[in-house]
C-alpha cells in the first residue's frame, strides 16, 4: 500500500491524468442513450397490436421491448456479432481481421463493429464515419457493457436499427413487412430482417430483390450449419417469398389511441384492457350498420363494451369510417351529447331506494305545465295514469317529470354526479326538471360506465357478509388500462351506497322487459334467450339515439347520430341504436341473471289497479317485491267506498234513500283530468256514477278540473302573422261525459262546452280569474296571468 502511495506522490501528473480519464470514462455515456421520439403503441390485453401512431419525426419507431425473439436473436448474432456474449463491447479478433482486410484492399471494406458498437453509432446518428469516431465508439461501447446487460444491449439494437424507409426497429419492421407480431416471425423472415440494417442498398424491397434473397439464404445456410434449423426447415424457409412492399399497420381502436395520447400516454406502449377479437367484431358490426344508417343521412355511431366486474373496456369504437367530411375522427365516446331518456333508470332506482314509489304505483300522465316547462311524450299522447314500471319501459316523459318533481331535481342531480356523470357543469337550477329528459349532456363513456357501476354494485352485494355490504367505490369510471387484482376493501364498506342493490334489482327487472310498446320495432332485434336490462333514449330534434344494456358480466353502450348535431327523421334510440346493441350482445356469451337481494327487500300485497300498498277498500291485489323503504309509502288513495242504488247507476245517501236499499261498493276513482285521458285507453274503467238528483249533502268527489291552465299559470299569447291578437286554448275535464260546463272570465260569461271541454279566448295583460260551473252547480275557480297585450 505504501509502495503504491509513494508512486502516486512521485507521478502526480500521470495520476491526475489517469484520474481525469477514469472520471471521463465513467461519465462519458449519455443518459438517456437515445433521445429519439417514439411511436405510441396501443396493445390489447394479451399484447396484440391494435394501433400505433407514427413518431413526431416521421419514423415508425416502437418503444423498446425487453425480450428479443429467439429466431431473430440467433440470426442477428450469427450475421453481425457471433462473439457478442463473450466480448466486452469490442471484439479484438474482428478488429484485427478488419485492419488486415482494409490494408490489403487499400480501402475500408470491413468495420469490425460489434452490436454494442452499432448501438453507440445509432445513438450518435449525426456523426461522420471516421477512424476517430470509430475509437470513440469503442470507448463508449466498452462503457455501455458496464452499465447494461447483454440482453438489454441486444434489445436496444433491435429497437433502433434502421430497416428501410421510415421503419426503425425490429418490431415496427415485423408489422410493416410481414403484418404480424415478433413472436410469429418465421426463420426466413427473421433472417431477412437480420441482413437489412447492415445493407442499406438492400433496404428498398422493390429493388435488389435478388441480392436480398441471396444474402438471406446464405444466412439461413449458416443457421443450418450451426444447428439452429434442420434441412426441411431450411428448404421451406428458402422457398418463402420476400415481401413486395410495406404493409399498413393495424388500425383498431384508433380513437382510443388518440384519446390515450391526449391523456398523457404518448410515446409509450399502452397495455390496454381491449379484447382484440371483440374489438374487431365490434368495428365490423358498426360499419355494417353504418351502410344502412348512411342511407338516411346518419353518418356517425359509437360503441363501447365494458367488463362489469372491473369497468375495463373490452371494445372501444369512437366513430364509424364515414370520411373526414362526416367528422369520422371525432371520438363520440367521449363527446358530450344530449341524453334524451337514457338517465330515467337512475331516477327510477333512486325513487325505489327512497321509498317514494313502488314499482307499479300509478303516475299521472296528463298535459303538464310546471313553471313554464311543458313536457311532452314522444307519442304526443296521454294515458291519464300509468304504472311507474310501465312508464319506464315505454320511456314516457310526463310520468318521469312527475316523479322527478316528487323526488326533487336537486337530489337527482347529486345522484347522477355520484354514480359517475361528469358533464353536469352547471348548478341544478340550470337543468331543472328537464334533467331527466335530456336537458343535460352526457357522454357514452360516463353513461355506460354508470350502468356498469349499478350492475357491479348489485353483483358485489352478495360477496360480503354482514350489515355493511356496500363499497361506494363500486361506482367508478370505466378504464381502458388493464386493472390489477383488487385489494381487500372490507375497511371501506358502508351500509348503503349511492344506489342500493334492491332499487337497482327492481330497475333491472323492469328494464329486462323485452317488448317496448310505443317504441316501434327495435325490440324485435333482440334474442330473448340472453336476458339483459336495456334502455334507449332519443334527444330533442332526433339528433342523438342511445341504447345501453347490461347483464351481470357485460355492459354495452351505443350512440348513433351525426357528429355535427344534424337531426334526421327516424333517428331514435329504438330504431337505430338498439339493433346495434343487440348485435353486440350476440358477440358475448350468455350470462345468468342477477341475484335478487332478498335480504333488503319485502314481498307485500299492493292494489292491483293503483300499485300502491293494499288498503281495505282495494278490490284485488298483486304480490310484489319492494325495497325496505317502500313500506313507508301510503296505502291506496284511489279506491273509495261509495254508496249506490241497487242497480249501481246512482250514488245515494241517507238523505234520499233508506239504509236497507243502499248498496256499498269499493270504487276505483281517478282525479278528473287523469280520468279524462285514462278512460280513452282503458275501456274497463268505470266512471263514478252521478249523485241522484234528489240527494243532497254527503261527501262528494270533485267532478271537474282544469287541464290548462293550471292554478297561477303565467301565459304569453303571441300575435298572429297578420298582426291580429292571438288566442289561447283552455281545456277542462269532467267525470260525466254528458255534463255541460259554463265558462266565465273575470265574472263575465263567455260560453259553454259539451263532451270536449275546450274553449279559445283572448285576454288582456295582467291577472285574471277563470270560473267554471257545471250543470250540477259545482264551481271551479282558478287564477292565471297574461304576460302580453293582445
Amino acid at each position: 500500500m505504501n509502495k503504491w502511495w509513494g508512486w502516486i506522490k512521485k507521478h502526480k501528473k500521470i495520476t491526475g491524468l489517469i484520474s481525469v480519464l477514469l472520471i471521463a470514462f465513467i461519465f462519458c455515456l449519455p443518459n438517456p442513450l437515445f433521445e429519439n421520439p417514439y411511436s405510441t403503441v396501443l396493445e390489447d390485453r394479451t399484447g396484440n397490436l391494435l394501433s400505433a401512431s407514427i413518431a413526431v419525426d416521421g419514423q415508425w419507431r416502437f418503444p423498446s421491448q425487453a425480450d428479443v425473439p429467439e429466431k431473430f436473436k440467433a440470426s442477428i448474432l450469427l450475421f453481425e456479432d457471433k462473439r457478442f456474449f463473450s466480448h466486452v463491447g469490442v471484439d479484438p479478433l474482428a478488429t484485427f481481421r478488419a485492419i488486415q482486410q482494409n490494408v490489403k484492399a487499400g480501402s475500408v471494406v470491413s468495420g469490425a463493429s460489434t452490436i454494442t458498437m452499432q448501438v453507440i453509432r445509432l445513438s450518435r446518428e449525426n456523426h461522420k464515419r471516421t477512424y476517430f469516431e470509430k475509437i470513440i465508439e469503442m470507448i463508449l461501447a466498452t462503457r455501455l457493457e458496464l452499465s447494461y446487460s447483454k440482453e438489454e444491449i441486444l434489445s436496444l439494437y433491435a429497437a433502433h436499427a434502421p430497416f428501410g424507409g421510415n421503419v426503425v426497429g425490429i418490431e415496427a419492421a415485423s408489422w410493416r413487412y410481414f403484418g404480424r407480431k415478433l413472436d410469429d416471425l418465421s426463420w426466413a423472415e427473421s433472417a431477412m430482417l437480420a441482413v437489412l440494417p447492415n445493407n442499406p442498398s438492400l433496404i428498398h424491397l422493390g429493388k435488389n430483390r435478388g441480392r436480398l434473397k441471396e444474402k438471406r439464404d446464405k444466412l439461413l445456410d449458416r443457421l443450418e450449419v450451426e444447428g439452429q434449423l434442420d434441412e426441411i426447415t431450411l428448404n421451406l424457409a428458402k422457398a418463402e417469398l420476400l415481401p413486395i412492399e410495406p404493409l399498413p399497420l393495424p388500425r383498431h381502436a384508433k380513437h382510443l389511441l388518440t384519446r390515450a395520447t391526449q391523456e398523457g400516454h404518448q410515446q409509450t406502449r399502452i397495455k390496454s384492457s381491449i379484447d382484440e377479437a371483440i374489438q374487431i367484431q365490434t368495428e365490423r358490426i358498426l360499419n355494417e350498420h353504418y351502410l344502412k344508417l348512411s342511407g338516411n343521412q346518419v353518418f356517425n355511431a359509437a360503441a363501447i363494451i365494458l367488463k362489469v366486474s372491473t369497468g375495463e373496456v373490452l371494445a372501444y369504437v369512437g366513430n364509424t369510417d364515414s370520411g373526414r367530411e362526416h367528422s369520422e375522427m371525432v371520438d363520440v365516446v367521449n363527446s358530450p351529447r344530449s341524453t334524451g331518456s337514457i338517465l330515467k333508470p337512475f331516477l327510477f332506482a333512486a325513487m325505489m331506494d327512497n321509498g317514494k314509489i313502488l314499482p307499479q304505483t300509478l303516475i299521472p300522465d296528463v298535459p303538464t305545465l310546471i313553471g313554464g316547462f311543458s313536457p311532452k311524450n314522444f307519442s304526443k299522447d296521454y294515458d291519464g295514469a300509468v304504472p311507474a314500471d310501465k312508464a319506464l319501459i315505454r320511456s314516457l316523459n310526463i310520468p318521469a317529470v312527475q316523479e322527478l318533481r316528487n323526488f326533487r331535481y336537486e337530489k337527482f342531480y347529486e345522484v347522477l354526479k355520484n354514480v359517475g356523470i361528469t358533464t353536469l357543469t352547471q348548478a341544478p337550477d340550470h337543468y331543472g326538471l328537464s334533467l331527466v329528459l335530456g336537458g343535460a349532456e352526457g357522454t357514452l363513456w360516463d353513461i355506460t360506465g354508470s350502468y356498469a357501476s349499478m350492475a357491479r354494485t348489485l353483483n358485489n352485494y352478495f360477496n360480503v357478509v354482514g350489515s355493511k355490504r356496500y363499497n361506494k367505490n363500486d361506482f367508478h369510471s370505466p378504464t381502458y388500462l388493464s386493472v390489477p387484482k383488487s385489494k381487500d376493501i372490507n375497511n371501506q364498506l358502508t351500509e348503503t351506497s349511492w344506489l342500493n342493490a334492491s332499487g337497482i334489482w327492481l330497475t333491472f327487472e323492469t328494464l329486462k322487459e323485452l317488448y317496448r310498446p310505443g317504441e316501434e320495432t327495435g325490440w324485435r332485434y333482440f334474442n330473448s334467450t340472453k336476458p339483459i336490462a336495456w334502455k334507449t333514449g332519443t334527444s330533442f330534434g332526433f339528433r342523438d339515439g342511445w341504447a345501453v344494456g347490461t347483464n351481470p358480466e357485460y355492459t354495452v353502450g351505443v350512440w348513433v347520430g351525426n357528429a355535427d348535431g344534424e337531426g334526421r327523421p327516424g333517428l331514435t334510440g329504438t330504431e337505430m341504436a338498439a339493433p346495434i346493441l343487440f348485435d353486440l350482445f350476440s358477440l358475448l356469451p350468455r350470462q345468468p341473471w342477477f341475484q335478487q337481494p332478498v335480504s333488503e327487500m319485502k314481498q307485500i300485497q299492493v292494489c292491483a289497479k293503483s300499485g300502491q300498498r293494499l288498503s281495505s277498500d282495494c278490490e284485488s291485489a298483486n304480490l310484489v317485491w319492494v325495497t325496505d323503504r317502500g313500506l313507508q309509502t301510503q296505502p291506496c288513495e284511489y279506491h273509495k267506498k261509495i254508496h249506490l242504488t241497487e242497480d249501481e247507476k246512482f250514488q245515494v245517501n241517507l238523505n234520499c234513500e233508506k239504509a236497507e236499499k243502499i248498496h256499498s261498493a269499493n270504487w276505483f276513482v281517478l282525479p278528473p283530468v287523469q280520468e279524462y285521458y285514462f278512460r280513452s285507453k282503458n275501456i274497463s274503467y268505470k266512471p263514478l256514477p252521478p249523485l241522484r238528483s234528489d240527494c243532497g249533502g254527503g261527501a262528494k268527489l270533485v267532478a271537474m278540473d282544469l287541464v290548462y291552465p293550471k292554478q297561477g299559470a303565467s301565459i304569453f299569447i303571441p300575435r298572429e302573422l297578420d298582426g291580429t291578437p292571438g288566442r289561447v286554448l283552455f281545456q277542462a275535464a269532467h267525470r260525466s261525459s254528458s255534463s255541460t260546463i259554463y265558462w266565465h272570465l273575470d265574472g263575465e260569461y263567455i260560453g259553454f262546452t259539451k263532451k270536449t271541454h275546450q274553449i279559445s279566448l283572448s285576454a288582456t295583460f295582467g291577472h285574471h280569474s277563470l270560473t267554471l260551473v257545471d250543470d250540477d252547480g259545482e264551481i271551479l275557480t282558478q287564477s292565471f296571468t297574461i304576460l302580453s297585450n293582445p
